[in-house]
């Protein structure tokens, strides 16, 4: 029954696409965006276009996976420098930085998409993605982003299943967000301090954690989120671990005993605040 659901959702997806014509996707490489560029090709063929924000809060890691995918898939790719720490506000890290970042981001996409000539733009966030706090999604509303996934009904335990029956490589890749989203709320972001973080969780990465974060607090702290059942793994590792990340800047280095869980920074904000 759930794969004929998820079946359903995926047909209902390939419709929402024909009727927007043409599309220019916002694509980072994770799981939601390829899933979404993959059907999108598939659907309407040479009339999309794949276009990747490069920024010192998105890991090189990435855009390389993401330039791979299109130069694999035969999708034709345009990297745009969109650079947070310049748009006004922004580094001050304020409860609405991802509205921010969001706007501005797609208002440069939405530029691309009418010098090629394409009817829209379409992201990929999905229905799980309406349980947390994401002032992004206040941007992509205002902007009349499409959001297909989300259209479409699909959680992303069901992009999961769909994109590994599509054979893509990123069906069990990590759950990925900007560096950006690692800073306690009113802390400034710099671009040394992405530098630590991207640095440190490469280094986790490499060690054969999966899902992780590195979060940073009072500049210098690093609080380590893995999934529970790697907490021991880093107990483990914790003398290495302990020395790379003072390495990188770090003078402190936690585990956080609850691993990981998404968008734990906004534990700590009070209703009134993601108002």
């Amino acid at each position: 029954m759930a794969d004929a659901v998820n079946r359903l959702k995926l047909e209902k997806l390939k419709t929402i696409l024909r009727q927007l014509g043409s599309v220019a996707v916002a694509f980072s490489g994770g799981v939601d965006s390829t899933f979404l560029l993959k059907v999108a090709h598939d659907t309407l063929g040479d009339k999309i276009l794949a276009v990747t924000a490069q920024s010192c809060s998105f890991p090189k890691r990435e855009l390389q996976e993401a330039r791979a995918f299109c130069v694999k898939e035969g999708i034709r790719h345009l990297v745009v420098d969109s650079e947070e720490l310049s748009i006004p506000g922004f580094s001050h890290n304020s409860t609405n930085r991802c509205y921010l970042c969001k706007h501005e981001l797609f208002e440069k996409i939405l530029a691309v998409a009418k010098e090629n000539q394409l009817a829209a733009v379409a992201e990929g966030s999905n229905l799980d993605d309406e349980g947390d706090y994401r002032p992004g999604l206040q941007a992509i509303a205002e902007l009349k982003i499409a959001s297909p996934l989300r259209q479409a009904g699909l959680y992303k335990k069901e992009i999961r299943a769909l994109s590994k029956e599509l054979g893509l490589p990123t069906w069990n890749k990590q759950s990925f967000a900007c560096l950006s989203s690692r800073f306690v709320y009113g802390e400034k972001i710099t671009p040394q301090r992405l530098g630590m973080v991207d640095k440190a969780e490469q280094f986790l990465l490499d060690l054969g954690f999966h899902q992780l974060r590195v979060r940073i607090h009072g500049g210098n702290l690093a609080r380590i989120e893995v999934m529970p059942e790697e907490l021991q793994k880093v107990l483990d590792h914790r003398q290495e671990i302990a020395e790379k990340l003072k390495g990188y800047g770090f003078a402190y280095v936690t585990l956080d005993l609850l691993g990981y869980r998404t968008g734990s920074m906004n534990e700590t904000l009070s209703p009134e605040k993601k108002a």
